[in-house]
């Protein structure tokens, strides 16, 4: 569906930081805080998982290795 374009350092680590901040929407639920760690922890994991970035391709970042 969409060109891939982040490389998989990129793509671990932004899944890191996806679960992590959903685990702290869990843990501290009920504040403004963890609402915003919801939302971008949900976004990091779907750009980790698809391999493609929004921003990357507006700014034409591509951090993945393979030719497509």
């Amino acid at each position: 569906m969409f060109k891939t374009n982040e490389g998989n350092i990129d793509r671990i680590v932004r899944g890191v930081v996806g679960i992590a901040l959903l685990a702290f929407f869990f843990i501290n639920m009920g504040t403004t805080l963890a609402w915003i760690a919801l939302v971008v922890g949900a976004v990091a994991l779907f750009t980790a998982v698809t391999g493609w970035c929004g921003v990357y391709t507006l700014f034409g970042i591509n951090t993945c290795k393979m030719k497509s």
